[in-house]
């Protein structure tokens, strides 16, 4: 029988389980050039990753000028045209995600997907790195009226994938804010898209290998209960 006390894993997407940046950054990028701005660097992008992609373009849009909704409104559908045929050029999972991913299976954990990204997207990228059968639920960005950091789509990846005790693994102060309003513990992912330095986070656990994820799951139930 499993040890882990958790009946589903949730997971942020980009910055998370797979290194997206380069595939996001090109998109912004392409909208940005079809208005003459400059391009932004792939450190620059990774820094504006995690709010969803409308919220990439308005950062990118500021960050190299003026910005406004109708800019927004214009660059969006060339971003996520580009976005949409160039999803996995260069995305990789990261390292001992999908074998961490197996073993939580194995021992019976349903696994899910929250991600601000649109559903759509994330499940072409998921179709894109042979994923289908791993997560039992994807909510993406516009899957409710709201996304993150409101704890609705998170608590809906949690009911979709069975309910029961729950943990978040994700990179932002997004992820770790959705976490909290839900009342689940929040894991960061220490090598993703954070704004900060990890231990501003406020997360419940910080995760620097995926190899050592499932030896933190039940280290995390230990704090929560101490908590």
């Amino acid at each position: 029988m499993s040890d882990i006390v958790f009946r589903s894993v949730v997971f942020d997407l980009d910055g998370t389980v797979a290194d997206t940046a380069p595939d996001l950054a090109a998109a912004l990028n392409c909208a940005l050039a079809a208005m003459g701005r400059r391009a932004v660097s792939l450190s620059e992008a990774r820094r504006m990753i995690g709010h969803g992609t409308k919220a990439l373009l308005r950062q990118g849009l500021e960050a190299t000028g003026r910005c406004d909704k109708a800019l927004i409104e214009r660059g969006y559908p060339i971003l996520m045209s580009y976005y949409d045929d160039h999803i996995c050029d260069f995305t990789q999972p990261y390292e001992g995600i999908e074998q961490a991913m197996d073993e939580l299976k194995m021992r019976g954990v349903s696994l899910a997907l929250c991600t601000n990204k649109p559903a759509a997207s994330a499940r072409r990228l998921v179709d894109a790195l042979g994923w289908q059968a791993r997560f039992a639920a994807i909510v993406g960005g516009d899957t409710l009226t709201v996304s993150k950091p409101d704890p609705a789509p998170l608590r809906l990846a949690i009911e979709q994938s069975g309910g029961g005790a729950a943990v978040l693994v994700g990179d932002s102060i997004v992820d770790m804010a959705t976490a909290r309003a839900a009342g689940v513990p929040g894991i960061v992912f220490a090598h993703g898209y954070a704004d900060r330095p990890v231990d501003q986070l406020g997360a419940t656990a910080v995760l620097h290998r995926y190899d050592a994820l499932v030896d933190l799951l039940t280290q995390t139930l230990t704090v929560a209960k101490l908590d």
